[in-house]
């Protein structure tokens, strides 16, 4: 999938319209989304109570996606059942990545084991069981549709604040 196309966010109350301000490149966000340990994840339930907690997961830049697994009973499994738009950030608030889009549970074995091939990879010290551990627990894919980010730096803020659009 082709990287999507940086523009300005409407964020003119920040001082984001200067004439300075130059997109960041996909690449600088999908630096930070693959480095990243703990991901903070944020789903909806049906009665629109916001929900959110850190996870382990994976951001695959070259599908454009992220996995990440959790307990089958876990909250997050029942509010995607019932709303499956979902955020998730990177842990870091001076250079955040913030991603929208729809998570959905994965129940094909071979997808699941993609993923899980990679989680493992990111994550060696998880051991040689991790696989058949996130393997019985709840799997999601989540693709996203818009991600932003903001630098929490004076002199990068307004000029670098950017927003990406996805087209899948």
């Amino acid at each position: 999938m082709k990287d999507p196309v940086g523009e300005r966010p409407s964020m003119a109350d920040y001082g984001v319209d200067v004439p300075e301000w130059q997109a960041l490149p996909w690449s600088w966000a999908a630096e930070r989304l693959i480095a990243t340990r703990n991901y903070w994840v944020i789903t909806v339930a049906a009665n629109g109570q916001p929900h959110s907690l850190p996870v382990w997961g994976v951001w695959d830049d070259a599908d454009k996606q992220f996995m990440f697994s959790c307990s089958p009973n876990a909250k997050k499994v029942r509010n995607i059942a019932a709303n499956p738009r979902v955020a998730l950030t990177n842990s870091d608030s001076i250079e955040c990545v913030s991603v929208q889009g729809s998570a959905v549970r994965l129940t094909d074995m071979e997808r699941i084991d993609t993923w899980v091939e990679r989680y493992i990879a990111k994550y060696e010290e998880m051991g040689p069981d991790a696989g058949d551990f996130i393997r019985e627990h709840a799997c999601f894919e989540v693709t996203p549709s818009l991600a932003l980010t903001v630098i929490e730096r004076p002199d990068e803020f307004a000029l670098r604040a950017t927003r990406w659009r996805f087209d899948h």
